[in-house]
């Protein structure tokens, strides 16, 4: 890769992208990888494998910083990756054997879809899941709880190296149900450490076993990105919150339409 294959376009992608990592702490898989399928034409199984690494590299610093504030709990992130890790390898068993990432790639493009719509509605609607979850869980056992995690690891594992979203906002809404005693920067802080491997070793796989990740691209993005999640981060206190979150979910809601082929 040369320095000419750096492309202006992506980096600006990634600018506007990180912005909104920094100002509200999810989106980044959610919009980054439907950008790249909607409006640049990248093919889906590349768009994911690139944009998996470029997840994990941003969420490496988020984690180091988390880390050095004591806000990670290490003992939730084990529980995550036993059940995240082993899901991503099947995961790629049954990409590799159904051929998933190649002729049968409008598969990914609809499970893309429907994984956003789903964050779409957790972001908006993640309080009140939350207060009705946490009933069905209250009184569990501690066991029952770390098998809990175990599975929505699971589900993490599968759904993140199908499509790279589902590690933000379902992971950490999960989170909140489980853990309701914690406080919430720590379950942010453990969602973004475990979120690091997992995306590392589906990324990863989409470059060893499909050949799925374009380096430059994915060069291109974090050129962009990472001034744009300082200047998001510092951006954040002056903005609500709410108003934030409320108008990312809107977006993911209409690039989930446009690939669902409805405009």
């Amino acid at each position: 890769m040369q320095f000419g294959d750096i492309n202006l376009l992506f980096s600006l992608s990634g600018l506007v992208v990180g912005v909104i990592v920094g100002l509200t702490g999810v989106g980044g898989g959610s919009l980054m990888t439907p950008l790249l399928i909607a409006l640049f034409a990248v093919e889906p199984s590349k768009a994911v494998g690139s944009d998996l690494l470029y997840a994990a590299l941003t969420k490496s610093v988020g984690t180091a910083v988390h880390g050095k504030n004591g806000a990670v709990d290490w003992q939730i992130v084990r529980r995550l990756a036993l059940g995240s890790v082993p899901a991503t390898l099947l995961t790629f068993l049954v990409m590799i054997h159904y051929d998933l990432a190649g002729t049968k790639s409008g598969v990914l493009v609809t499970a893309l879809a429907c994984v956003l719509v789903v964050t779409a509605f957790t972001m908006l609607l993640r309080g009140r899941i939350v207060a009705y979850l946490a009933r069905a869980v209250e009184g569990v056992s501690e066991f029952s709880i770390a098998a809990m995690t175990v599975v929505t690891g699971v589900v993490l594992g599968v759904l993140v190296t199908l499509t790279s979203v589902g590690a933000g906002a379902i992971g950490v809404t999960a989170l909140l149900v489980l853990y309701p005693r914690m406080a919430t920067v720590r379950i942010v802080g453990s969602d973004i450490a475990h979120a690091v491997p997992l995306t590392l070793v589906a990324g990863l796989g989409h470059w060893y076993f499909l050949g799925d990740v374009d380096w430059a691209m994915l060069a291109s993005l974090l050129i962009g990105s990472v001034p744009g999640i300082y200047i998001g981060a510092h951006l954040a206190p002056r903005l609500p919150e709410a108003a934030l979150r409320t108008m990312l979910a809107v977006v993911l809601f209409l690039v989930a339409l446009k690939l669902f082929g409805v405009y």
